[in-house]
């Protein structure tokens, strides 16, 4: 029994440490989108505000607003700059500054005057500490699971935004591409949280094959549903911006199996870890008695699943739903229109 368990935990440790070396190896990647730029980046705090030239339309705020930014950091650490902030009545994306405002700010020289523009908000402070707190509850409740969940979660960031959105830039197929990344980040997942026994294979096997189904429907229902990627958030802005090779329809389908994969891998391991608590607890039990077990448990984790992805993509597109209503919009246009169908 010891020699099995210190196998297994053999398995285990040099499993982390080869993940260990890719988040790594992933960290050091360059990233070959990155311009050369004149600008430095700091943190400023706004220290008083002329709103003289911003207008009120209604509930849209138009105009200039004439700041005094205190940079707090770097090299002009202490001194004050003047710069201006264009509101361009889109509430998406302006903001509208107060004395007191934490901003990231981009600094540039130019023939011996230091130019300053307002990026927007500084979250990151604020960011880092709702992803301690995260990490360190994380950690208590599940202890040594937590932390292989952590490295988890690194690895799987780090393989999406260091490997499948350049390779997606690049004009790869994004469905199938999302596919093969989604299907190892679900193995590097389960058999680092479910370790290398039956529970993780198991559980690997089950969220595979959803991922492989959520596959071919996707391709099966792109036509017949004439989906029309451009819904997606500044997808107009990625093709003017020297992009235009990409095929959006085949994004938004990718965008789709991502977020659902995640659900899939989600129930394969609940499935595989209630039925391994059941042979723990019932080592007699009968195969056919587990697999009824096992759908048993599938039907109840299903049904709040389903609803739980319902829950998810109304929210994300609670104000569209609500346009559709206060409109007066039919509910026969509304299910055909693309945004809804997408």
């Amino acid at each position: 029994m010891y020699k099995i368990f210190y196998k297994e935990k053999k398995s285990e440790i040099f499993f982390i440490i080869i993940l260990l070396i890719v988040n790594i190896g992933l960290l050091l990647l360059p990233n070959y989108y990155q311009k050369d730029t004149i600008y430095k980046y700091t943190v400023g705090k706004v220290i008083s505000i002329d709103n003289s030239q911003v207008g009120q339309y209604g509930i849209i705020r138009q105009g200039e607003q004439y700041a005094e930014i205190e940079v707090l950091r770097g090299e002009k650490k202490g001194e004050n700059f003047e710069t201006n902030n264009q509101l361009i009545g889109k509430m998406e994306l302006d903001k509208f500054l107060k004395p007191g405002d934490k901003v990231y700010i981009e600094m540039f020289d130019s023939r011996g005057t230091t130019y300053l523009n307002v990026v927007d908000f500084y979250r990151i402070g604020t960011e880092g500490i709702l992803m301690a707190i995260f990490f360190i509850i994380l950690i208590i409740y599940a202890g040594w699971t937590g932390i292989k969940t952590i490295l988890s979660f690194s690895t799987s960031l780090l393989t999406i935004w260091k490997v499948m959105i350049p390779m997606f830039l690049q004009g790869h197929d994004p469905v199938f591409l999302a596919f093969w990344i989604v299907l190892a980040l679900t193995a590097v997942v389960i058999f680092l949280v479910g370790g290398f026994e039956k529970k993780g294979i198991v559980a690997f096997l089950g969220a595979g094959s959803g991922i492989l189904i959520t596959l071919v429907l996707s391709q099966l229902f792109a036509e017949p549903f004439v989906i029309n990627g451009s819904v997606m958030t500044f997808s107009e802005t990625l093709l003017n911006s020297g992009f235009a090779h990409l095929n959006l329809n085949k994004l938004f389908l990718a965008s789709v199996f991502i977020g659902s994969s995640g659900a899939v891998m989600d129930i394969g391991m609940d499935l595989s870890a209630s039925m391994k608590e059941v042979v723990d607890k019932h080592p007699q039990i009968t195969i056919k008695e587990l697999t009824l077990s096992g759908f048993n448990v599938g039907r109840a984790v299903v049904g709040t699943m389903s609803t739980t992805l319902l829950f998810a993509y109304a929210g994300g597109y609670l104000t569209l739903l609500m346009a559709f209503m206060a409109q007066g919009v039919s509910m026969g246009a509304m299910l055909n229109l693309n945004y809804f169908s997408s």
